[in-house]
């Protein structure tokens, strides 16, 4: 982004049966249209076990992520604060982020780099990194470091070349906004006297339109080419659009072993106007590539919010170099990204759960033998607390198998009682999608979109080894306890922050993660469906309400374990969250005045079904 540009933008502001629904509908038919969705400037996408993930600048404190299984489905996912800051000197202006799996100090993760400043002004802007706790991209994160905090730099990315680090980013130098490069010692410090290498300078007529710029730098590879593209010329003009270079040397921080391309290689047409600040992505099946970037409908269009998301399939020439085509026409049906609809064998992040039928205590399982993907009860171990609970749209789950990276289905879709469920490839049908209701206590009941029934032993047997069905809606034996396993990480949607035991008065709050044992929770089941909360810190006490207090505020801490606050019901909510139910008040974990800042108090509240209530349960190591 343009610094001028933005401070006027800142100052101006399968369908089967029971599937009647129209959005989920249109999802399936193989197309979608651009725009995805509005204001979704400087967009980052990546494809990876299963799910696209997106990020898009926000110009506010918080860095939000959206997920979905499907390309056409991010415009209804749920938008998820990953990180949000409070610090003065990085707590404003939050732009152009972007998240790459990349092999750290232990072992791979997801290293996301924004540019962040200070409030008022655009003149501190500049880049933050942050590292996932695993290889989920929805977190947690820890904050890492500023990379130069002391000069403005924005639209960070990285280059892997041969062995080595480097990271592209881009500063003015006097009227003139250019992309460097300098070599890194991680993913967020650079190496200590690496030269910081000029290689694009806005010299050429279509890159000068507006004012002299060449940002938001992006890496692709292909058969060991590398390619440099850039977005030239004034964000707030129609004509910004996308360059090339490429390296044909062997030294990245040498700007003559960098080959500039003389013509731009996507620009506006078409009716899209300004594309630019682009990404890469895979398809699922990695059969094609497509390509992520903003327009403008309008020629009047500039930098602000009006920037919308789209995407489209692109190609390579003959001569090895890519060939981005022209802007797709909006309301234009697009073919769907190819393997979006399957057979897709693929590990699903996020937290895993047994699931635990409420009269037999035994687990979900799949049947022992290789060829037969039945489900059953077994007695729980390890191996059957592997369940994934994925979102995917209008509230339903997919169900996934971290063994064996498949996914729970009604088998031909049959609506029969007595219905054989199995595990299967991911083929994005309703067959294989599962809303989570409210049982009986803190039990769920789940049931398949497809037919409406739900999920539960065949007749009720205590035996292990019996079959696991589909049945009517009067089955007494369709109850659930989905229990979190291992240690948990429990982030507040609405600000990134993970709940945390703070001081020696065991007062409940939200602060930024930073590994401790204070913020790691076991849920310790109880009876009907209840769980009760212990931090890693102090595995003998438990999450409750001070005093027992029953008035909505009251306050939340860590005491001893057995009080009659003391248990709590997971209530599962479209897009992945959940609520925490106090099983003695009824009422919810809130955070008080939807706070951002860590510290911000935890107490009882009255259910409002708003953002401050809704918590992400992830996997704490």
């Amino acid at each position: 982004m343009a610094l001028i540009a933005l401070a006027l933008a800142t100052l101006a502001g399968c369908a089967t049966q029971g599937d009647s629904n129209s959005s989920s509908t249109a999802e399936r038919d193989g197309t979608f249209t651009n725009p995805l969705f509005p204001n979704g400037a400087d967009p980052w996408l990546e494809y990876w076990d299963g799910n696209y993930y997106l990020t898009t600048t926000t110009w506010t404190a918080e860095l939000v992520m959206r997920k979905s299984p499907t390309l056409a489905g991010l415009a209804d996912a749920t938008p998820v604060n990953i990180w949000s800051d409070t610090d003065p000197k990085r707590n404003a202006n939050f732009w152009a982020f972007e998240f790459h799996r990349l092999k750290g100090p232990n072992g791979y993760r997801w290293y996301v780099m924004y540019t962040a400043g200070q409030d008022g002004t655009l003149d501190h802007q500049h880049l933050n990194v942050l590292e996932s706790v695993g290889d989920d991209p929805m977190g947690p994160y820890e904050y890492k470091a500023p990379i130069m905090p002391d000069q403005w730099n924005i639209d960070g990315t990285y280059l892997k070349q041969d062995g080595k680090l480097y990271l592209l980013y881009s500063q003015w130098h006097g009227d003139e906004q250019l992309n460097l490069i300098t070599e890194m010692e991680n993913p967020w410090t650079l190496k200590e006297g690496s030269p910081k290498t000029v290689i694009t300078r806005p010299e050429l007529d279509w890159e000068i339109s507006g004012r002299k710029v060449t940002e938001a730098a992006q890496i692709l590879q292909r058969n060991g080419r590398t390619f440099m593209i850039y977005s030239a010329s004034y964000c707030n003009t129609p004509d910004y659009k996308l360059g090339m270079l490429e390296l044909v040397g062997d030294n990245p921080l040498n700007a003559d072993h960098w080959k500039q391309y003389p013509e731009p290689v996507f620009q506006r047409g078409n009716g899209v106007y300004g594309p630019g600040h682009n990404g890469f992505f895979p398809s699922p099946d990695g059969t094609e590539d497509w390509l992520v970037y903003h327009g403008n409908s309008s020629v009047e269009h500039g930098c602000s919010s009006t920037r919308s998301l789209r995407a489209q399939k692109f190609t390579w020439n003959e001569d090895g170099t890519p060939n981005f085509g022209e802007p797709i026409p909006e309301g234009q049906p697009v073919q769907r990204p190819s393997g979006e609809n399957g057979p897709l064998v693929t590990r699903i992040q996020g937290q895993h759960f047994q699931i635990v039928n409420a009269t037999t205590d035994l687990c979900l399982d799949i049947a022992t033998a290789p060829e037969d993907n039945r489900t059953r009860q077994a007695a729980c171990n390890p191996n059957n607390g592997q369940w994934v609970i994925d979102p995917v749209t209008d509230g339903y789950f997919r169900i996934a198998n971290n063994h064996d990276s498949k996914f729970l289905e009604v088998e031909n879709c049959s609506a029969g009682d007595n219905a054989r469920v199995q595990q299967a490839a991911w083929r994005n049908n309703a067959c294989q999608e599962w809303s989570l209701e409210p049982g009986d206590g803190g039990h769920s009941v789940i049931t398949n979109r497809a037919t409406g029934k739900p999920l539960a032993v065949a007749g009720c047997s205590a035996n292990e080894n019996q079959s696991v069905l589909q049945q009517s809606e009067d089955s007494v034996c369709k109850q659930w306890r989905l229990q979190p396993m291992n240690e948990v990480a429990i982030i507040s949607e609405q600000s990134g922050r993970v709940v945390s035991v703070a001081g020696e008065d065991a007062n409940v709050e939200q602060h930024a993660w930073t590994y401790g044992d204070h913020q790691k929770w076991r849920f310790k089941p109880t009876d009907s469906g209840y769980f009760e909360l212990s931090p890693s810190s102090a595995d003998d006490q438990c999450l409750a309400v001070t005093d027992e207090a029953v008035v909505p505020g009251a306050n939340l801490e860590v005491d001893e374990c057995g009080s009659k606050t003391s248990q709590w019901g997971i209530k599962f909510l479209e897009g992945g969250a959940v609520s925490l139910v106090n099983r003695y008040t009824t009422e919810v974990v809130d955070v008080a005045n939807c706070g951002l800042a860590d510290g911000t108090n935890l107490a009882l509240g009255p259910d409002l079904e708003n953002r401050c209530q809704r918590f992400h349960l992830r996997a704490a190591n």
